[in-house]
């Protein structure tokens, strides 16, 4: 029985986790765009941070920024979202809409909606679900996000919840 060389199968390996990367991404595509990627912060200023990471801090802080008094600083409390998307068609205007269900509301769904009429080659979008919304109905469960041009849904994303 003659046995492989070690090198070989390593190489071989390798060349299955590369084949196989692409298939690892979190964008999501559609037929007349792509979402690349979805950023979610769930912001409770009540909870303390045990971290040391320069990231999670810096997060907390750039959406505290400014809130002095602790209900300053509940009102900001809640999610936020940043969407990174891009689309085929850069001529027209494109409508970003984001509907969600909160844990009070059971399958209430609610929507917020914005018209990007300068649709640039890479594009963000944030929403944000704070202040009285968030403290009467609770925390996000659910969400979708499509993009429309022209009445017709180019792509959408959606979290695992969502169906």
């Amino acid at each position: 029985m003659t046995s492989v060389p070690r090198t070989i199968l390593s190489f071989g390996l390798l060349a299955i986790l590369v084949a196989t990367l692409p298939s690892c991404s979190s964008a999501v595509k559609g037929e007349g765009g792509v979402v690349k990627k979805m950023k979610t912060y769930h912001l409770q200023p009540t909870e303390r941070l045990v971290t040391r990471d320069p990231a999670i801090v810096f997060e907390r802080a750039y959406h505290l920024h400014g809130a002095v008094t602790m209900a300053e600083q509940m009102e900001r409390a809640g999610h936020y979202y940043t969407f990174f998307w891009k689309v085929n068609d850069r001529t027209q205007p494109v409508t970003v809409r984001f509907e969600y269900r909160q844990a009070n509301t059971g399958l209430v769904v609610k929507l917020k909606e914005e018209q990007i009429s300068n649709v640039r080659r890479n594009n963000i979008t944030k929403f944000s679900v704070t202040g009285p919304e968030y403290q009467a109905d609770g925390a996000i469960t659910a969400w979708r996000l499509t993009l429309m041009s022209n009445g017709q849904e180019l792509v959408h994303a959606d979290s695992f919840l969502w169906k």
